[in-house]
């Protein structure tokens, strides 16, 4: 929706997996969720896959085709087991993350009988590769250490869940340290942020994204975030979270 001559309001959902996550569902290719996107009116889609990259680069060539905006990232999982989603401007740079997060992955093998199958496949959905470790591991880097990380590699760090239970970073750490640099918060589509600040009056101060964290096809847009953007893209988007040139949130 145009908003004014150069700002336009832009749906997001940032936080999707797709059959590289183990958890993921087999009907989750790259067709089928660019495909299921539009028909949920978004205009911007996060690919999260847990601790990798792989997929991207194929789910981001089928968006542009269709006019879609694909955010190429992953959702890594910390030594403290705590859930953060990282996006980068490039897929260089996502490569070269996703070396890192590899080579700090415990090295343990997926069964894909007990876990699930961690395939990364084309456009028509031939599987190029199986990574060998086990994707939903954690990985031998802190909370911290992975801020600092994907902050010097040029991307957006945002903590994931932040209410849940399991894998959010205030359940597992109590807190969110105040030296973190969160570029925003993410919520899941069970509650709302003015649920958040009421339990946790002292995160008004962080910008809040909500996405669908869609593991399965159904779920896709099931939680969005709208931004007011001059264009769709990551650097609009931190712009937007630090509501710089016009640029804001103004959904959740």
């Amino acid at each position: 929706m145009k908003l004014s001559e150069n700002i336009t309001s832009f749906k997001a959902d940032l936080h999707v997996h797709t059959v590289l996550s183990p958890c993921g569902d087999l009907e989750m290719s790259p067709v089928n969720i660019v495909e299921r996107a539009l028909q949920q009116g978004l205009d911007i889609l996060g690919v999260a896959d847990h601790n990798s990259g792989l997929q991207c680069q194929v789910v981001r060539e089928v968006g542009l085709e269709r006019g879609l905006t694909v955010l190429c990232g992953m959702e890594i999982n910390t030594r403290e087991e705590v859930h953060c989603l990282a996006f980068f401007p490039s897929l260089d740079q996502l490569e070269a993350f996703g070396q890192l997060i590899y080579e700090r992955l415990a090295d343990f093998p997926n069964q894909p009988d007990k876990f699930g199958y961690q395939a990364v496949v084309d456009r028509n959905d031939q599987i190029l590769d199986q990574p060998e470790k086990l994707l939903i591991s954690a990985v031998d880097m802190g909370i911290e250490e992975t801020e600092r990380s994907v902050h010097e590699m040029g991307g957006l760090f945002i903590p994931a869940h932040i209410d849940r239970m399991r894998n959010g970073i205030i359940a597992q750490l109590g807190f969110i340290p105040p030296d973190l640099r969160c570029d925003a918060l993410e919520i899941s589509r069970h509650t709302s942020r003015k649920e958040i600040l009421r339990d946790h009056p002292s995160l008004k101060d962080y910008p809040f994204i909500q996405s669908s964290d869609a593991h399965f096809i159904e779920d896709v847009g099931a939680a969005f975030t709208v931004f007011e953007l001059e264009k769709p893209g990551l650097e609009d988007i931190g712009m937007a979270l630090k509501r710089q040139n016009g640029r804001k949130i103004t959904s959740p």
